[in-house]
């Protein structure tokens, strides 16, 4: 059987009225950020369907025993954001997985060449085994960014159908790069857009998230 990429992009009401909300150009920063939260809540819980460990047990209502599932607490679990507009989907991310452990991975892409370089790297040697990988980055464009998060994450022993990436904004360049190269990936997105500008920006997108996030546009 072939293993194909499988790209989410939930019609859930939430979703669409903060990705709007997020897309207009008029939305300042404050409310941007507020989008951001929602959005990184939202896709976050769509991104844990069938993905969390779970464990079957007896608990006891104030009336009877009573059979239950629960995340089962010895499966670990991350949150990568890639910094730093990665860093605006956490807050909600973090609502949905409170337990998680965060390791921070900046990236910056040179605006001539569209590659990107690492200039953060929090993430340790070796991840321990089975450990689920949420990856937040806002907007998946040319690829290389994400590309490279993969093989820092893949180089450190986590599976890649273990790993979850939500993303507000996707375009076809990142999500072909991706289906390649790790077909066993599940991609959680509140839009897939057209086609990318000459500067490799997403259009119609949302412009730049980091900036827009912080206020530094």
């Amino acid at each position: 059987m072939t293993i194909q990429l499988r790209v989410f992009v939930p019609p859930h009401p939430l979703i669409k009225h903060w990705l709007a909300v997020a897309r207009d150009r008029d939305t300042p920063s404050v409310l941007f950020r507020t989008a951001m939260t929602e959005l990184g809540r939202w896709l976050t819980y769509e991104a844990c369907r069938d993905w969390l460990p779970t464990l079957d047990v007896m608990i006891s209502t104030p009336l009877a025993p009573c059979p239950a599932t629960m995340v089962n607490p010895q499966k670990p679990i991350a949150v990568v954001p890639i910094l730093r507009a990665g860093l605006a989907l956490m807050d909600g991310a973090q609502t949905v997985l409170p337990t998680a452990s965060i390791y921070h991975l900046g990236m910056v892409r040179d605006e001539e060449t569209l590659e990107p370089r690492c200039y953060v790297n929090k993430l340790p040697e070796k991840f321990e085994p089975e450990t689920r990988v949420l990856i937040s980055e806002p907007m998946l464009a040319t690829g290389g960014t994400i590309m490279a998060t993969m093989t820092e994450l893949t180089n450190r022993g986590v599976s890649p159908d273990l790993i979850r990436i939500i993303s507000v904004v996707t375009a076809p360049p990142a999500l072909q790069k991706l289906s390649l190269q790790y077909p066993a990936l599940n991609i959680y997105a509140a839009c897939i857009d057209e086609h990318l500008n000459e500067q490799g920006f997403i259009v119609p997108g949302l412009g730049d998230a980091g900036d827009r996030t912080f206020g530094t546009e």
